[in-house]
């Protein structure tokens, strides 16, 4: 194989593995509205917060036709604003480059308040010499439901260079792009949001989650098992971890690519320290090296 070869085939797995490694699940029990229903295709209001968003008072009834959009509530106690994590991407013994996740502000998109997530991928200065990658995703994710509003990719990797938009319009359940427009289920995850909800869960060993999340014009159906706890020592220090998998139920990126394996905090942080994935040619491991500006444990 060309070393060329060996480095774009790098490069996919790190920008498609490491910086998109879990999906998000729909947690059953855990969806709350500002509407409770009475029957008879109809819904009162409950919550006066959200009511006064929807130009509604406490207690109004609404008539349902088709579709109607409950907004949900996770708890969040594991990141918040100012949260940067860096990484050191190993190819085996040699270092391939770095990655960066951060969460620099928060926003709003189409009227609600999202956290603005950013994630970089850059191949070192040797690697850039054969294959030089120059990645960056930005997920915005709801604050109250954390799932995707909105996700942009731009690649910039050799010659080849690609920039991508996903509107997730969860009202109507859509995922729209510039090539077509995609069915989704509710609360449908990006490849990076779905990271940042796993890591509001309470993770039991011997358990796994279930998640449907758009990539590429599809829905994957994805579950990640939760192995084991194990103490790893990575760049950035010793930490008690769960370790977690992530299996595709049908064909897709993950059975093409190789098995993947993510070590998370033991504690409410859920911070990602230590990402492996075995492939053909190798295994590819992300290390964390550095984190700021996280919630205190």
């Amino acid at each position: 194989m060309k070393v060329k070869q060996i480095i774009l085939t790098l490069w996919t797995v790190v920008t498609v593995q490491i910086l998109s490694f879990l999906w998000a699940p729909l947690s059953q029990g855990q969806t709350l509205s500002p509407f409770t229903s009475n029957g008879n295709n109809k819904v009162v209001v409950s919550d006066s917060s959200k009511a006064a968003d929807a130009n509604l008072g406490l207690n109004d009834t609404v008539t349902l036709e088709k579709t109607i959009y409950y907004p949900r509530r996770i708890p969040n106690s594991s990141f918040r604003v100012g949260e940067k994590l860096t990484f050191l991407i190993r190819w085996g013994p040699l270092h391939a480059g770095t990655a960066v996740m951060e969460i620099p502000e928060i926003t709003r998109v189409q009227n609600r308040k999202v956290y603005r997530v950013v994630s970089r991928a850059e191949s070192n200065s040797f690697f850039s010499t054969f294959y030089k990658v120059r990645d960056r995703a930005e997920s915005f994710i709801d604050i109250e439901g954390i799932f995707s509003w909105r996700f942009e990719k731009h690649l910039r990797e050799g010659k080849f260079k690609a920039d991508v938009i996903e509107i997730y319009d969860q009202k109507r359940n859509l995922v729209i792009t510039r090539k077509d427009t995609v069915q989704a289920p509710p609360f449908v995850q990006d490849v990076l949001s779905a990271l940042y909800y796993v890591r509001t869960q309470d993770l039991i060993v011997g358990t796994s989650i279930a998640v449907d999340n758009y990539a590429s014009g599809k829905i994957y159906p994805l579950e990640v098992k939760v192995l084991r706890r194990e103490r790893v020592k990575v760049p950035a220090g010793v930490f008690d971890c769960i370790v977690v998998k992530p299996i595709l139920k049908s064909t897709g990126i993950f059975q093409q690519k190789g098995s993947l394996k993510v070590w998370l905090t033991d504690d409410r942080r859920r911070m990602p320290v230590l990402m492996k994935s075995e492939i053909v040619i190798g295994s590819i491991v992300a290390e964390l090296t550095d984190y700021k500006g996280v919630v205190n444990d």
